[in-house]
């Protein structure tokens, strides 16, 4: 008879769990490092106009964007202005259905706050503008600005 037992003497010794901590960071802040927040991909040309008196928009979550210019591929798509919402060429009517639907997106709360925002080429003609603004009227969007860039002063040189 023996005095000592071998009792589980196969086990696998435990994991060491210590350096688990810095391996979830270190891959968390790569994933914040490498992830690029999806914008807009333009299909069309907005050389946006100068202007002086200009007011940034505070809560840009709140925010629908209505593209009009010229397609970039014009073999294609032709020379006339076209209107792009979100990443797809649409036509006047499609307009008061992408901001109901926008609409429907948002807290009932937040509906008020909603703007549209018309980012158009300067050299865009104002017909396909009037017809955009004509479709948001319908649909009650009546609160619309202009995106522009800054006119830079001469004497700023």
């Amino acid at each position: 008879m023996s005095k000592f037992k071998k009792d589980g003497g196969d086990k696998d010794p435990a994991i060491s769990t210590s350096s688990l901590p810095d391996i979830v960071f270190m891959l968390l802040f790569f994933f914040m490092v490498s992830t690029v927040m999806r914008e807009v991909e333009l299909k069309v040309s907005i050389d946006q106009p100068e202007a002086t008196e200009i007011e940034k928009l505070e809560n840009k979550a709140l925010v629908n964007y209505v593209y009009i210019g010229e397609p970039l591929n014009a073999e294609t798509y032709g020379t006339a202005s076209r209107i792009q919402l979100n990443d797809a060429f649409a036509s006047v009517k499609e307009v008061g259905p992408y901001i109901e639907t926008r609409r429907a997106e948002v807290d009932e709360a937040e509906v008020p706050l909603l703007t549209t925002s018309l980012k158009v080429d300067k050299e865009t003609e104002m017909g396909i503008v009037t017809d955009v603004k004509q479709e948001l009227r319908k649909v009650q969007a009546l609160k619309i600005s202009y995106s522009t860039r800054e006119k830079m002063d001469a004497d700023k040189f």
